[in-house]
């Protein structure tokens, strides 16, 4: 009985002890004493920055930011790639989306002058021609009517000229009369005539000189027509076939040739940009199929009316080719310069962070350790580059790579 009082105060006093340890803990837990250190923030290359700190400075002026900084060791600032802001030279410019299509002032489609029917074809879709290069022939009846009234000319013009010859001997002797005479001489003038038609009725159809010197001294007909390229250029279609029969004027033509030095850019541009464009001005043309190029031209023609629908109006630019690298159908961009260019600060597209509100702010740093974020006003964006109109001046450093890793990371830190 008495071992089990004993028992009783033993326990009752360990559960006493154990119930003052426990208040204990819970003291210096509400005393807000930190357990252990705060995490650093990441570096871009997913490493914790050991040695580096997230402080918050004092707010700017008008800054609706908390201006956060965040010192680096010199093996840490590596990591994110430091320039200084530059000068840029920013232009004011329109921009309009277009396509790119051959220049119709200098196509032509090629018929054949005459009926006939397709014998041989010498030049395929994408050819480059020179000016009378022979496209295809034909077989044309026309041609063979022609011919044959040439040989007939000139027969009636070889018996007139020998009868003239006797009838200028006779009458010499007395033998024929002055009537018989003038009758001979006006006889060989009209065929002199009628075959200097008929040569010029042949040389319609392309025909040579020495080629019809050949038809009347072989007295044989050529019925093959050959049809040549009247401009030189590059053939853009092609829509014959041996044996089809073709007339002149029935669409679509046999052949199409474009001179490719020069094509056009048709553009779609807001009618709020009008009174901006003029004839002649000069434009740069942006395709997608060439990245970082730019091709040069000029404005040849602006819509003498505006599309009710989409309020634009179109303008047609002509860009120089000199390589025949664009091709029609191209997606462009037009851009044309409208005001003088404008000298500034120019920070790097990856340089500028825009925050959650739609402030603009940059890194910066004097001493090459700490980071500190700045509010900027940015304003145009070209040639991949910000235009700072405020809140950065020339030479500063400015982080250009890893720029929004800090933002986000640093944010996240002071929250």
């Amino acid at each position: 009985m008495g071992f089990d009082k004993k028992s009783a105060l033993v326990g009752a006093a360990l559960a006493t002890a154990v119930l003052i340890i426990a208040f204990g803990i819970y003291l210096v837990g509400f005393s807000g004493e930190p357990l252990k250190e705060a995490p650093a923030p990441s570096t871009p290359n997913g490493q914790g920055a050991k040695g580096s700190s997230v402080k918050t400075l004092p707010r700017a002026p008008g800054d609706s930011l908390a201006a956060l900084s965040v010192e680096l060791s010199a093996q840490e600032f590596q990591k994110f790639k430091v320039e200084p802001a530059r000068e840029h030279d920013f232009t004011v410019q329109r921009e309009a989306v277009g396509n790119i299509d051959f220049n119709r002032e200098m196509s032509v489609d090629v018929f054949a002058p005459f009926p006939g029917k397709i014998i041989t074809l010498f030049a395929k879709a994408g050819d480059d021609v020179q000016k009378g290069a022979m496209l295809f022939t034909i077989d044309s009846p026309d041609l063979v009517q022609a011919e044959s009234t040439l040989i007939s000319a000139a027969g009636t013009l070889n018996f007139t000229t020998r009868a003239l010859e006797r009838a200028k001997q006779l009458y010499e002797v007395q033998g024929v009369a002055q009537r018989d005479l003038d009758q001979a001489i006006t006889e060989q003038q009209a065929a002199e005539g009628a075959l200097r038609a008929a040569r010029d009725a042949v040389r319609i159809f392309g025909k040579a000189d020495a080629e019809m010197d050949r038809i009347v001294a072989e007295r044989k007909v050529d019925s093959v027509l050959t049809v040549h390229s009247p401009i030189a250029g590059r053939v853009t279609a092609r829509n014959a076939a041996p044996g089809v029969f073709v007339q002149p004027g029935n669409a679509p033509a046999p052949y199409s040739v474009s001179d490719v030095s020069t094509m056009w850019m048709l553009a779609n541009v807001a009618e709020t940009d009008f009174p901006l464009l003029r004839l002649g001005q000069e434009v740069a043309v942006d395709v997608k199929a060439y990245p970082g190029r730019l091709f040069h031209g000029k404005i040849v023609n602006i819509g003498a009316s505006v599309d009710p629908n989409t309020r634009r109006l179109l303008v047609r630019s002509e860009v120089r080719d000199a390589k025949h690298e664009l091709r029609p159908g191209m997606f462009a961009t037009f851009l044309i310069h409208t005001g003088r260019g404008m000298r500034s600060t120019a920070v790097p597209f990856a340089g500028v962070v825009r925050e959650g509100a739609g402030t603009m702010t940059v890194w910066v740093t004097t001493d090459g350790k700490r980071l500190v974020r700045r509010t900027v006003k940015v304003g145009l964006q070209q040639d991949g580059l910000h235009q700072i109109l405020e809140g950065l001046k020339p030479g500063e450093l400015v982080a250009t790579d890893g720029a929004l890793f800090l933002n986000n990371a640093l944010t996240a830190a002071s929250r």
